[in-house]
């Protein structure tokens, strides 16, 4: 570990040096390393941060620090009457990066958005089975969704759906459908070396990849051909991996970075009352919760999940873990957005009728792992003090617990197996601002084995979240969602643990952060002010 720590300060030193010499670097210092750089493999704000934020680009696009969607490689769109089929007329001009290995020659066009979708549904593309699998992709049902997707001509693609689906500009908007270069893919198959896509990212996004030193500094340098006038704003961004929060502070605080994510909690007071931060915070479109196993005894059995929930301390971990920087959660989604049904209630804490409620349902001397995330997430400063308060909590009614963490990627990985034992920490910051994002994605049926971490699948919430996917309006729809969450509270897949507040200290110079609802970090529009 003193390695890496040591390779990440000289990395450090040496880019803002080089930034001294005249061209403008942006150091954030991020949290953890990134799975990889295919931004459709994985589930991870780590990763987007570092792949589908700076490299890539998608059909659509949210308004940084809001859930609007804009164009983006897509310069218009039409949907059809009957809502199945939407009709994208593409940006021209657009160019991709190049590397050592590829050089494009020719702009961003119709193939490369079909390749884009097609690898992660067609079985006979070459890219179909070339590392893990398509989470997202197939936790959002898009194999069931999208019958068909069509070259108008080389600038014009229509997506042909198998139903109306509400969401669906939205969905584009999101990582997973963020638009590679067929060129590219097609060079390093023929070159035997496909996982290039995943470890040295071509895009069309404000930064082209340089380089990694895995768990270390990841460099990026400005696209200069960028689509978008004026942006980025600096010539260099640098990613300085820093685990430790009160490490990072101390970075914030030198000058050595000048954007961290995830503060400790106890740490917030002080960065406000200081003159070397300016302190950004919003109300967080996130939940972070406990995810039993559903297809594993005795947590099969609604009355256990429901038992072990009444024996959480919420308030107790509001106060330790996000020092009241957060609010005890009771749905699966936060109370930000639309559809939330505030008439649901807790479950209370009574650790005395939880007891009762395991004896009746013949659970005696339970033993159980809970997982512990090795890193911090807005919806989880401190996932291993986290556990180690619902262990003492289930102690009180005679569940022994032992704590279960490993690295990030691995973490993500296991917990995600419809065999994994006990019940895991993890949360979610929504994607596109729509109640799908949460209720489909992470409890649906398509999801189990993946995204689903509680492996539930049941068919009364299932008809509700896919019937109101197809309705017009918001209304409709959130009549639905409603029912949803009432279904979601009786059965229990999880306990729900709290809706966070966002903070981000950034560097006094620096101008054109925003905070952005979604939990993306992105830096197209950010710059640093001239001493």
């Amino acid at each position: 570990m003193k390695f890496v720590h040591h390779l990440a300060v000289s990395g450090l030193a040496l880019t803002l040096a080089a930034g001294a010499a005249g061209a403008q670097t942006l150091v954030y210092c991020s949290e953890g390393s990134p799975e990889g750089f295919d931004p459709a493999l994985y589930t991870s704000g780590t990763t987007f941060d570092a792949s589908s934020h700076t490299v890539y680009n998608q059909l659509a696009e949210f308004e940084t620090g809001t859930t609007n969607v804009v164009p983006g490689l897509a310069e218009s769109w039409e949907v059809s009457e009957d809502g199945t089929s939407f009709t994208f007329t593409l940006r021209p001009d657009v160019q991709f990066h190049s590397n050592d290995m590829f050089t494009p020659t020719r702009p961003m066009n119709a193939d490369d958005v079909i390749f884009s979708f097609e690898r992660q549904m067609d079985e006979e593309n070459p890219y179909f089975s070339y590392a893990g699998s398509w989470e997202y992709f197939n936790s959002m049902s898009m194999p069931d969704l999208i019958e068909s997707i069509e070259k108008v001509d080389d600038m014009t693609v229509r997506f042909n759906l198998t139903r109306p689906e509400a969401p669906f500009i939205a969905n584009l908007a999101m990582d997973f459908a963020s638009i590679m270069s067929k060129e590219y893919a097609d060079a390093m198959e023929e070159a035997g070396t496909p996982e290039m896509l995943n470890q040295q990212p071509i895009g069309t996004g404000p930064f082209a990849f340089q380089d990694y030193q895995t768990d270390a500094v990841i460099r990026y340098t400005a696209n200069e051909e960028y689509w978008e006038e004026d942006t980025p704003k600096v010539d260099n961004l640098v990613f300085a991996i820093t685990p430790d929060a009160s490490v990072r502070y101390q970075r914030l605080q030198a000058g050595e970075c000048h954007v961290m994510p995830y503060p400790n909690p106890a740490d917030i007071q002080a960065m406000m009352d200081s003159d070397d931060v300016e302190m950004l915070q919003q109300e967080g479109l996130n939940v972070g919760y406990l995810a039993y196993n559903t297809q594993m005894e005795p947590f099969d059995n609604p009355q256990v999940r429901k038992a072990l929930n009444m024996a959480i301390d919420k308030d107790a971990i509001i106060e330790v873990i996000f020092q009241g920087y957060g609010e005890a959660a009771k749905n699966p989604i936060p109370p930000t957005m639309w559809s939330y049904n505030d008439a649901v209630e807790d479950d209370a804490y009574d650790p005395e009728a939880a007891r009762q409620m395991l004896e009746e349902a013949g659970v005696e001397d339970l033993s159980m792992k809970v997982w512990a995330m090795p890193v911090q997430r807005p919806y989880n400063p401190n996932a291993r003090r986290m556990a180690e308060l619902i262990q003492e909590d289930f102690s009180e009614i005679g569940v022994d617990v032992e704590i279960v963490s490993y690295e990030w990627g691995e973490y993500l990985e296991r917990s995600s197996a419809e065999d994994r034992d006990g019940a895991v920490l993890l949360g979610w910051t929504g994607d596109n601002g729509d109640p799908d994002n949460f209720l489909a994605v992470l409890l649906g049926c398509d999801g189990v084995g993946g995204a689903n971490r509680a492996q539930w699948c049941h068919e009364p919430f299932e008809e509700i979240i896919q019937e109101a996917k197809t309705l017009p309006t918001q209304e409709e729809r959130a009549e639905l969602y409603e029912e949803a969450q009432v279904i979601f509270k009786e059965q229990a897949p999880w306990a729900t643990i709290a809706h966070s507040v966002v903070f981000m200290p950034v560097r006094p110079e620096v101008e054109g952060y925003v905070v952005h609802p979604l939990g993306g970090h992105l830096f197209d529009d950010v710059s640093l002010a001239s001493e």
